[in-house]
């Protein structure tokens, strides 16, 4: 008998990957942020992940200039081990989402693992968050009401990955979706944009846990995943010059990369046991303890909700 091959890549530090080549992930959102780690990690695995976002090279940039599109983070898999293959797809078209599962169907024959990490905040709220020292605009004054980007962008995104993608994943009998969320907590100003991104969240949460005795019968697990406070470009892009006063009030001290997040998903996935979190709502950071990774920096990062006692 042949000896199983290593995966085919440098070791990265805080961790060990598990072995994931065979398998094949859809990740939404994954020009930036938190997809973005989340296709890193998977690549570094060995798995083939379909990359998929609005935002693609030579196409439109976001407003606030944030870096990133679906082939550079196609290109990064790739350098990782894995296999990466770009596909312009918004998450909050059906049509859109059902032509790339039946690309998915049609060139791959499986899905394996589905991450969700669309989400959206209006510029506002988003500014209100990294600045709350300056003055907000009323909901009135503001350039959108965040039902768009938080709702839309939001769970209902989320369900129609989970539709489609779970009926890739029942003609095989198992999988692994998950969606990228956090906690209802109720911290945050009480505005009416920050009740929409509560809404979002909570939707998100809520359709985890209905989602999950269905599901159970074709052999997927479904999970919502609760990251920390995560450095990505568009956060490193505010704090650029800000002082060190300003970084510890926003609890940037206790920050995570997003590809802490990707490693969560990567060891979820070839955890045999990983059923038992199916409907729940679980963290990073705790996920972390009990598989014993890293963050991308070599760093343990506790659960940042409950370390900052909010849990």
């Amino acid at each position: 008998m042949n000896k199983k091959k290593s995966v085919n890549f440098k070791r990265p530090i805080g961790w060990t990957p598990p072995d994931l080549r065979g398998k094949v992930a859809v990740v939404a959102g994954a020009s930036r942020g938190a997809g973005r780690g989340i296709a890193l990690a998977l690549g570094e695995c060995g798995a083939t992940v379909y990359v998929t976002a609005r935002t693609v090279r030579g196409g439109p940039v976001p407003p606030d200039g944030a870096p990133g599109t679906i082939e550079q983070t196609a290109e990064e898999v790739k350098a990782r081990g894995g296999r990466g293959i770009p596909v312009a797809v918004d998450f909050t078209r059906e049509a859109d989402v059902a032509a790339l599962f039946e690309r998915v169907e049609r060139e791959a024959g499986r899905l394996d693992i589905l991450a969700n990490a669309v989400f959206g905040w209006s510029a506002e709220s988003f500014e209100a968050f990294l600045h709350p020292e300056r003055k907000r605009k009323m909901f009135w004054e503001q350039s959108s009401t965040s039902w768009k980007e938080s709702v839309e962008g939001g769970p209902y995104a989320h369900l129609l990955g989970a539709v489609h993608g779970a009926r890739l994943m029942a003609k095989r009998g198992g999988g692994l979706i998950v969606s990228i969320t956090e906690p209802i907590i109720g911290f945050g100003p009480k505005t009416l944009d920050w009740a929409l991104i509560g809404l979002g969240h909570r939707g998100i949460n809520e359709m985890a846990y209905a989602m999950k005795s269905d599901l159970a019968k074709i052999g997927v697990t479904i999970v919502a995943l609760g990251p920390g406070f995560m450095r990505t470009e568009r956060v490193l892009m505010h704090m650029a010059g800000k002082s060190d006063k300003h970084k510890k009030t926003m609890g940037f001290h206790l920050s995570e990369t997003p590809e802490y997040t990707g490693r969560a998903i990567a060891m979820m996935s070839a955890d045999k046991k990983v059923a038992r979190h199916s409907g729940k709502l679980v963290y990073v950071g705790d996920l972390a303890k009990t598989h014993k990774f890293k963050d991308a920096d070599g760093k343990f990062i506790e659960n940042f909700y409950k370390k900052l006692k909010l849990l």
